[in-house]
């Protein structure tokens, strides 16, 4: 009896052992999966906001990080969020404290996006709906904040200032979080096409 009470324990033990191995696997699987997708939506962010005399204030990452997130959660979101206003500010050398607020700012959309659209349907509606709340919320955190923390501009001066930038910034990411958005959740996010297969130890592209 007492061996069988062994026995079973051990076999236990070395489920237990498996099932995290297997978890352990699994992950490492999932973020080379999805490895290409973020390298994808990454660099569409950064092309966009490099092409030439862009109005500051139309830029993709909103439209971008919104898929994203609603599929891979809140540290994905997060993530996503702040690596592109980091990446961008190290590419073209505009990097500062800013930097460090405005990534920051950027990530709490992107998590707030995960638990907005966590059970939502991949509709336009609901991408342009939370964009004008996203914005809302980046431009009151680093526009009411950089100028008068870190340059001494007075608070209202600020506010007004910010104003039309705010609408400029709500236009252009309400409509490209409608046009776009769902398109990177179908063509991006859940496109298994894009997914390596591990297949007797080399990739391989599934083709759906």
């Amino acid at each position: 009896m007492r061996k069988e009470c062994r026995g079973q324990k051990e076999s236990n033990t070395d489920i237990m052992m498996n099932m995290e191995t297997a978890k352990k696997q699994f992950h490492r699987f999932r973020f080379r999966s999805d490895a290409l997708k973020y390298g994808v939506g990454i660099i569409f962010c950064l092309i966009l906001r490099l092409i030439p005399f862009r109005a500051p204030n139309v830029e993709p990452i909103m439209a971008t990080v919104m898929p994203f997130a609603k599929h891979h959660g809140y540290l994905v979101g997060f993530l996503f969020g702040a690596g592109n206003i980091i990446l961008y500010d190290l590419v073209t050398g505009t990097g500062g404290i800013w930097t460090l607020l405005t990534a920051t700012a950027y990530g709490i959309v992107g998590m707030s996006a995960a638990w907005f659209l966590r059970s939502k349907n991949n509709s336009p509606l609901y991408y342009a709906v939370y964009a004008a709340g996203g914005t809302i919320l980046y431009d009151a955190i680093t526009g009411l904040t950089m100028g008068p923390l870190l340059f001494g501009q007075p608070f209202m001066g600020a506010l007004v200032g910010q104003i039309p930038f705010t609408l400029m910034h709500l236009a252009g990411n309400v409509t490209l979080s409608a046009l776009l958005s769902p398109l990177i959740y179908r063509w991006v996010v859940v496109n298994r096409a894009l997914e390596p297969a591990i297949v007797g130890g080399v990739d391989k592209k599934i083709v759906v």
